[in-house]
């Protein structure tokens, strides 16, 4: 009898196990991107100086973005935002640069604010290199710094592999976005199911210029653990700086945040 039951555990196990796999995979989008839609006529304001961008990559598929611009910039910071939102509200950490007198460019990803298109990671990437090109044949590239939040920092890694930026900041970075769902989802094929996989930890090994990652030693949902096992991958290269008591979603409220800050632009 125990025999038997166990027999039966194990089945409704493994067919539970089978039934959530499938619902993540079909599902996921729902999951990992919590975007906030806009209608196309929506008017932005800010006090500071801005213009809108429109990048539109093919058929069905355009980019919407802010530019935050100086009369003489030093620099321009590409700025690729978190998994929830729009760049509506994201653009209020474009103060944190432009104070030093960068130019600040923020996109929005496919179905995110006014930004079309089906998402995957393959054209994710694409339009960001797209939105990258547009912007180099505008600025000299080692004006350019790729600067990647949460999610945002895989992006940014693959961005700074595959050109030439004159540095990457990554704000809260993951190893690989997989590791990430292995910790809240230990049970699942995650390898088969995830495509999202976002491997930070291997652009990262390509990236020439110097990378500078900020991390909350409180984080979480991502801990400093991924930080510290990124810059072992590229010690000479990677600079990592720990928030003391910093959390995922609050380094901007850390004066040590924006000090460091300042010292990366004005360096």
């Amino acid at each position: 009898m125990l025999s038997i039951n166990l027999h039966h555990i194990i089945l409704y196990s493994l067919g539970g196990i089978i039934v959530l796999s499938i619902a993540v995979y079909f599902f996921q989008e729902k999951f990992i991107f919590r975007p906030e839609r806009l209608p196309a006529d929506f008017q932005y304001r800010y006090n500071i100086p801005f213009k809108e961008l429109f990048f539109d990559i093919e058929k069905g598929v355009r980019i919407n973005g802010l530019h935050f611009y100086r009369e003489k910039p030093s620099g321009l910071i590409l700025y690729f935002h978190g998994n929830t939102r729009s760049i509506k509200g994201w653009a209020k950490y474009a103060k944190d640069f432009y104070r030093y007198n960068y130019d600040v460019v923020l996109v929005d990803y496919r179905g995110f604010g006014k930004s079309t298109g089906r998402r995957s990671e393959k054209e994710m990437l694409n339009d960001m290199q797209f939105v990258y090109d547009t912007l180099k044949s505008q600025y000299p590239e080692n004006y350019i710094i790729v600067y990647g939040r949460s999610i945002g920092s895989g992006f940014a890694a693959k961005i700074a592999a595959d050109n030439h930026p004159r540095y990457l900041i990554l704000d809260s970075p993951y190893y690989n976005f997989g590791r990430v769902v292995q910790r809240f989802l230990p049970i699942l094929p995650v390898r088969y199911i995830l495509r999202y996989t976002l491997r930070t930890d291997n652009w990262i090994r390509q990236v020439n210029c110097h990378t500078y990652i900020l991390h909350g030693t409180k984080d979480w949902l991502i801990p400093i653990r991924h930080s510290e096992e990124l810059q072992e991958l590229n010690p000479n290269k990677i600079t990592l700086i720990r928030i003391k008591g910093g959390r995922h979603n609050n380094l901007p409220t850390f004066p040590e945040y924006h000090n460091f800050i300042r010292d990366i632009l004005k360096d």
